[in-house]
């Protein structure tokens, strides 16, 4: 079967960079669920370059979908599942539990809701020595980083209302809501941040 196989500049520049992250932040092992896996890039490079893991990456649009079967296909990883659908407002989520849950520049493309069912979801699946790793360009308390971030904001919201560059405080309460804490926002290159959130000992 022939799939259509796509590739993302930007997915090129920043998987090196968000890589060192992961490096760092991933459990040793076990399986890492990668939300909104668009073209399939960052599934194939993360599991090639983190071999102890198993990757499991997952889109809700059926064209990402194709696109990320033809990047798992030709990299012929052991360590690296056929895509799934997962949308994350719908529950339950077809994966019960995971090491870790990655979701990269999705949630400013995705209207609000979408951003606190992932974190729902990611408290739901996520053991207590779990992780939740974000990626993108966002606002710190009420500020944008950069002049750049504010003209991607206003051409999202002209594209749709329902999207905009989130701002990390009301991100960092909707995941104490949820269950999670914001243990780490690391400064990355093109003024966007990695969030890292931690299951909350709730005793």
């Amino acid at each position: 079967m022939t799939y259509a196989k796509q590739s993302a500049p930007a997915a090129e520049r920043n998987a090196g960079p968000i890589l060192a992250v992961l490096e760092r932040v991933l459990p040793g092992d076990g399986l890492v669920l990668e939300v909104a896996s668009g073209t399939g890039q960052h599934a194939a490079f993360m599991a090639a370059a983190l071999p102890a893991v198993t990757w499991q990456p997952s889109d809700v649009d059926p064209a990402a979908l194709d696109s990320i079967a033809a990047w798992v296909a030709d990299a012929k990883l052991s360590n690296l599942r056929p895509p799934i659908a997962l949308d994350v407002t719908a529950e339950p989520w077809p994966i019960a539990a995971a090491a870790a849950v990655v979701c990269i520049n999705m949630l400013h493309i995705a209207p609000w809701p979408a951003a606190l069912a992932l974190l729902r979801g990611a408290a739901r699946v996520l053991g207590r020595s779990g992780r939740l790793y974000t990626y993108g360009p966002y606002r710190i308390g009420g500020s944008f980083t950069a002049p750049s971030n504010v003209a991607f904001d206003e051409s999202l919201r002209r594209r749709n209302p329902t999207w905009g560059v989130r701002d990390i405080r009301d991100l960092e309460a909707a995941a104490t809501a949820a269950g999670l804490a914001l243990a780490e926002v690391v400064p990355m290159p093109a003024n966007n941040h990695s969030l890292i959130f931690t299951p909350l000992d709730r005793g």
